[in-house]
């Protein structure tokens, strides 16, 4: 009995559709299948008491069993057989049911949408390193050794004595460098900065440093563009005020504010009660910068800003705090659109 049953689970084995599972299930149950006929072809006579009820006992289990291994072979190819169907009929051509439009991180839509701002004004797009050299992030913005911002509560710095950028402003030296004069050009990115997290600071946050280096260059040129800047990105008059500001790699330097769009001007937690922002540094680019750049500032001049990308998808969509754009929260996404309007 027992090659019986190997031979016949090697035949339901090779049985890939209902119609042969059904032959195996004649060949061995059938009116002359070989379970069915195996009392018929064996000697009770020779055979004792004892071994005629155990030959009994063996040859109703092999019968129960085959008839179970039928039955689930039988449903496993009409299973098979029913997909088969199923994806005959398949047009993959047709357009799917319950489609989502998916959503961009509200960061990424106000960078996509200035880039395409100051490609418009002739501007460059030029990305930059994230974990930076001592020398572009601080040397080379006329920022020395002793400047409170090299100090460690301030910059991540790293084992191998590179840092984490704290500004895109690390990436002028190198553009100067690369490209010469004249110069047009925006470095959107990422900064660190270690310090306390409330609704309008984060240790992580977006910049767009610009840079605009030419002959007769003066702050005209730099309100100009901010001017430009405000009004294509904010789809919208805004208020600002310029007043003046200190920043290492610019003289005279400046902060451009924008009144509170989240509470026009009244005061709130985002603006601590001020009713500003400070959403613009920008300034004259400082002669030793140029000099870094390989540029002589007696011949050249030009301005420089550094927008926060954060700050601007704050005041553009009306978010509160700033911590909600690094939660990873899905439903915070899904509010904003998949493309820049």
């Amino acid at each position: 009995m027992l090659e019986i049953k190997e031979q016949f689970l090697a035949d339901l084995q090779n049985a890939p559709s209902s119609e042969a599972v059904e032959q195996v299930r004649i060949k061995y149950l059938g009116r002359k299948g070989v379970i069915t006929t195996l009392a018929k072809n064996t000697d009770f006579s020779k055979l004792s008491p004892e071994e005629k009820r155990t030959f009994g006992a063996k040859l109703n289990e092999l019968k129960n069993f085959a008839e179970e291994q039928l039955a689930s072979a039988k449903d496993a190819a009409s299973t098979r057989n029913l997909g088969a169907k199923k994806s005959t009929g398949l047009d993959l051509t047709l357009p799917g049911t319950g489609r989502t439009l998916g959503a961009l991180h509200p960061i990424t839509l106000i960078q996509m949408e200035l880039e395409a701002i100051f490609q418009g004004m002739g501007f460059m797009v030029i990305p930059s390193p994230e974990c930076e050299l001592e020398y572009y992030n601080f040397d080379a913005v006329n920022t020395p050794a002793d400047h409170p911002a090299r100090e460690m509560q301030d910059t991540f710095w790293m084992t191998n004595g590179m840092l984490l950028r704290t500004q895109t402003s690390a990436n002028q030296c190198r553009t100067m460098e690369k490209y010469g004069v004249p110069l047009r050009a925006i470095f959107p990115g990422r900064c660190f900065r270690n310090e306390a997290v409330d609704p309008s600071h984060e240790n992580t946050f977006y910049q767009c440093e610009g840079l605009v280096i030419d002959k007769n260059i003066s702050v005209a040129n730099l309100i100009a563009v901010m001017k430009t800047l405000l009004s294509e990105i904010f789809h919208r008059d805004v208020v600002v005020r310029l007043r003046p500001g200190f920043f290492p790699f610019v003289e005279p330097g400046f902060e451009l504010d924008v009144r509170c769009l989240l509470c026009d001007g009244e005061g709130c937690s985002t603006c601590h009660g001020s009713g500003w922002i400070e959403l613009i540094p920008c300034g004259l680019v400082h002669p030793r910068v140029l000099e870094y750049g390989g540029i002589d500032p007696n011949e050249y001049s030009g301005f420089a800003f550094g927008a926060g990308l954060t700050r601007l998808a704050m005041m553009k969509f009306g978010i509160p705090d700033i911590r909600l754009l690094n939660a990873g929260d899905v439903r915070f996404n899904e509010q904003f659109p998949a493309f820049v309007p």
